[in-house]
């Protein structure tokens, strides 16, 4: 079974971030999940896209949050998607 990877995207000087970051880091002690970390300031285009709503995770390239991430809400998406997994 392939590995799930969040993609985290963030940038420098961001407090939503910073504790987004925590939350995905304290999620990944429960969850299997590899974590992509990508500041969206390396890229014009990714700026463009996600400048006002960082940050932003996704869960195998699906949007599952931005602004202020729940652990809840994550962790749930990551019960769907193993449950589908499962099924």
């Amino acid at each position: 079974m392939k590995q799930t990877t969040i993609t985290f995207y963030t940038r420098k000087g961001c407090p939503l971030c910073d504790k987004a970051k925590s939350t995905l880091l304290e999620l990944n002690k429960d969850w299997d999940f590899a974590l992509e970390e990508i500041d969206i300031e390396s890229s014009d285009e990714l700026t463009e896209q996600y400048g006002l709503m960082i940050p932003v995770v996704q869960i195998d390239g699906v949007e599952a949050g931005f602004g202020v991430i729940n652990k809840f809400d994550i962790s749930n998406r990551l019960q769907e998607k193993k449950a589908n997994l499962n099924s």
